[in-house]
């Protein structure tokens, strides 16, 4: 009887530590000690999002989202779109774009469909330390997607940067699931720029959105010139430690989550987990737009804060009601247009 009581205080002590611990951390405290980004290297970001937002349309010369800002896509300048039936399940959808005004060749790359069994499948075939990468690790299946997705289209991509006279930059970009795609398809590019005719390193770029946790750490710090990650406050997916189960423990069934994260906090030293190389991160710099604060209600004019951080890579999921509507990419494109607006007025 002693020992059952004893077991449970220990819980329960366990637990409180967790709850407190949990309940004190707001979304904006992971980058509290970051600078703040100027307009120049953020005002990209809301026309990334309306790229990826064409993804999702039936009609781009009828939008069913209308831009947050004043920038427009041309659909002329669209290059090709690809839906489900094309990729046959090894990549999400996505389309190809000439912006001849940025003088940009952009890969947008649609995040999870929740209807999709190929998306589950992209996203669950991994397992911690199965894939290495340029003397790191990466996500198995996201790699998978990215190297069909340059096989696919690295022919179109090469022939749009020769007849753009190699001046034109390479924009990879993408939301949730597609944006882990698209940074690991930066790194391939990078790692083997033949495939893209020679491009430069400084030349291609990724931009992404609300981003899976797809590499170890010192690779997210050696491509942070490459690749930007851009989280809105209290964003749930790149808080969400690998195995990427428990996403769908977090969609489905949030209880079952809370128990086992408690129980990992509890009694595995955080020092330990972070020593691990294997452990997966979000990608490159980091761009936190931030719109709340702690025991504030409502939403303030957001600001963003940009770093490479080594310690505190956003390690834990935020308990807010807030964490999955943070993830869409309609918000992130009013809130990231929103920003660039309030450093422009600065």
């Amino acid at each position: 009887m002693s020992v059952s009581c004893g077991v449970e205080c220990v819980f329960v002590l366990g637990f409180a530590r967790w709850m407190w611990k949990r309940c004190t951390h707001v979304g904006s405290d992971d980058s509290a000690t970051w600078p703040a980004a100027t307009a120049e290297e953020f005002d990209a970001v809301p026309r990334v999002c309306r790229l990826i937002l064409a993804v999702y349309e039936t009609d781009l010369h009828n939008p069913q989202f209308p831009p947050a800002g004043g920038y427009k896509l041309n659909p002329d300048w669209v290059v090709k779109r690809v839906a489900y039936e094309q990729t046959l399940g090894r990549a999400p959808p996505y389309l190809i774009y000439t912006d001849h005004d940025k003088k940009e060749i952009v890969l947008a790359i649609r995040g999870l469909n929740l209807a999709k069994e190929s998306d589950y499948k992209l996203l669950l075939d991994n397992r911690l330390g199965r894939q290495m990468f340029d003397g790191g690790f990466v996500h198995h299946g996201l790699l998978k997607s990215a190297l069909w997705l340059l096989n696919q289209e690295g022919d179109t991509l090469r022939r749009l940067w020769e007849e753009n006279g190699r001046q034109y930059s390479m924009v990879f970009a993408g939301h949730s699931l597609g944006s882990g795609v698209a940074a690991l398809l930066a790194l391939v590019v990078v790692n083997h720029r033949d495939k893209l005719g020679g491009i430069p390193r400084n030349k291609v770029r990724c931009h992404a959105v609300a981003p899976a946790r797809c590499m170890s750490l010192n690779l997210a710090v050696k491509y942070a010139d490459v690749i930007n990650s851009v989280i809105l406050q209290d964003d749930f997916l790149p808080r969400t430690p690998t195995p990427l189960e428990d996403i769908f423990k977090s969609i489905f069934c949030l209880p079952c989550l809370l128990f086992l994260v408690c129980l990992r906090d509890t009694f595995i030293p955080e020092e330990r987990k972070l020593r691990d190389p294997r452990r997966l991160y979000a990608p490159g710099r980091m761009y936190h737009i931030v719109e709340r604060r702690f025991c504030r209600c409502g939403r303030y004019p957001p600001e963003v804060r940009t770093a490479i951080p080594v310690d505190g890579r956003f390690e834990h999921i935020v308990l807010s009601c807030n964490a999955t509507s943070d993830h869409a990419i309609i918000w992130i494109e009013r809130e990231s247009q929103k920003a660039v607006q309030k450093a422009e007025n600065k």
